[in-house]
């Protein structure tokens, strides 16, 4: 004779129940209208089938703060936990809109905090899935006090644990600080957006007219403002991306990155290179190419493609192994350095650092962009934060001028006095205080003001001086530069130093920290 159910269980069936349905069906419908999923699918996404362990579900908010008890929700507007992706422990939370606009309060950054307290203690990444309408107004300063509480952890915990901030909604005022403080921030078009002040606000305040996609989407914030790392156009691409993302770091700060066979050979060399750099210094070329050549086929993720693009960073592996790759774009602005591409490069290299990644710089910059409005925007603050990056660096570094390295842009660019570990020169390579014209100008001004054909005679002075000096065998000569290599070397090149830099050991002045001119 079957036994009776007990009902503590029964209770406890109920109550799961209960949690699962999150704001109920009809506003889950309004999210599915929406195009967004829920917050529960999203996690699906995200994880390894059957992988996801919940952490404090039954949480609600506390008090009666206009009328919050009519309606209390388990969970609180936010979904906590932790899973595995392709196996590898991750903690998270997946904020609920369908409860309360998935606004934070009190008890929702309880929730938040525990988890991020997790993550570092057993050192996992840690993944915010944002879909949320700011503070809980309701609350006053405890919501406030709440988002206090998880901006100082992502501080304290950034370049111990990777973390990635995933929009998937809305997120106004100061909530906006948690993705900013994050290693990655991947944004949903059309369908994401962050912003201080909303179009409101601006509009009684300053009298403009602004929509929310224009003044906050995934577009400004991935070109124009650069807060925003990657932009995708669905929700399931941007959790496809964070599992990308992810194969390529370690867990933690003292792990080293992944090793992931390559598909070719690690001896396998592209002869294109030889002829990918004109002949002609003015005339450009893509070094999308130069990278993709020397990369493991399809393995360059890319990051904040559209802002600053005259300056290149991303991940990738050569050989199998995980590396930053920083460099210029010569097809974008000659490849100059400015103000957007100083910061760009800099936090880069030091989120490389941060999590014992190699540095693989690719050099090719005519020197700094220069204006009154760079010089006056802090152009030498901003270059001095990429100085200060690569100089600070511990890992290991290796450098590649491909041609132009002039002035300051040859300095800064894992220069080998900064500390670069290796630095190679191709035979199209231009080192020099600045370009072979400029030169000329400055040291034979006289001779050329007087000869008989003024322009002929500078012609004639910068080809003699860029035949002596802006050459790589000059900075060869001289132990600025350790080899001159065939372009089709590089990768093996590469892939030699890396193993011998392997067990590289650098260790830093002890110090609280040093202080970057931000």
């Amino acid at each position: 004779m079957p036994q009776p159910e007990d009902p503590r269980i029964l209770e406890l069936r109920k109550m799961r129940a209960q949690a699962l349905a999150g704001g109920g069906e009809e506003r889950i419908a309004k999210q599915h209208a929406k195009g967004k999923g829920s917050a529960r699918e999203r996690i699906e996404g995200l994880l390894d089938p059957g992988t996801f362990n919940e952490i404090e579900p039954y949480i609600t908010h506390q008090g009666d703060e206009m009328g919050l008890l009519k309606e209390k929700f388990l969970g609180d507007g936010v979904i906590t936990g932790y899973g595995q992706i392709d196996g590898r422990t991750v903690y998270f939370y997946s904020q609920d809109f369908t409860i309360y606009g998935g606004t934070l309060s009190e008890m929702q950054s309880h929730k938040i905090c525990r988890v991020m307290d997790l993550a570092v203690r057993n050192g996992t990444p840690f993944i915010s899935l944002i879909d949320s309408g700011g503070a809980r107004i309701q609350e006053g300063v405890r919501s406030m006090g709440g988002y206090a509480e998880i901006f100082r952890r992502n501080a304290q915990y950034s370049g111990v644990i990777p973390q990635i901030a995933v929009m998937l909604g809305p997120c106004a005022g100061g909530a906006a600080y948690s993705p900013a403080l994050q290693d990655l921030v991947i944004m949903v078009e059309k369908q994401s957006f962050m912003f201080l002040t909303g179009p409101e606000v601006i509009k009684a305040v300053t009298g403009e007219v602004i929509d929310a996609e224009s003044l906050g989407g995934a577009e400004v914030h991935m070109a124009v403002s650069g807060v925003a790392h990657i932009s995708v156009p669905s929700e399931q691409a941007a959790l496809q991306t964070v599992r990308r993302y992810l194969a390529y770091l370690p867990s933690n700060n003292v792990e080293n990155p992944p090793y992931h066979q390559p598909a070719s050979l690690p001896t396998q060399v592209d002869d294109s290179l030889n002829s990918i750099i004109p002949l002609d210094p003015g005339e450009p070329y893509i070094m999308h190419q130069v990278i993709e050549k020397i990369i493991d086929p399809g393995s360059f993720f890319e990051i904040q493609a559209a802002w600053a693009r005259n300056a290149i960073v991303g991940l990738a592996r050569i050989g199998g192994h995980t590396v930053g790759i920083v460099g210029q774009e010569p097809a974008v602005m000659a490849g100059v350095i400015d103000i957007d591409a100083s910061d760009k490069m800099t936090r880069f290299v030091r989120f490389c650092d941060c999590f014992n990644i190699p540095l693989v710089t690719f050099v090719d910059s005519p020197g700094f962009l220069p204006g009154i409005a760079q010089e006056h925007g802090g152009i030498i603050r901003h270059g001095a934060k990429l100085l200060y990056a690569y100089s600070e660096a511990t890992v290991p570094k290796i450098c590649v001028i491909t041609r132009k390295a002039y002035g300051g842009a040859y300095v800064v660019m894992s220069s080998k006095y900064l500390g670069t570990d290796v630095t190679y020169a191709w035979p199209s390579a231009e080192i020099a205080v600045l370009g072979a014209e400029g030169a000329a100008n400055i040291l034979f001004k006289k001779q050329i003001e007087s000869a008989a054909d003024p322009n002929a005679e500078r012609k004639k002075l910068a080809n003699e001086y860029r035949e002596k000096f802006n050459n790589p065998y000059y900075a060869a000569s001289t132990g600025y530069v350790d080899d001159i290599i065939e372009p089709r070397e590089t990768r093996l090149k590469i892939i030699a130093s890396l193993s011998a830099l392997r067990d590289k050991y650098s260790p830093s002045p002890p110090r609280k920290h040093g202080n970057i001119p931000v």
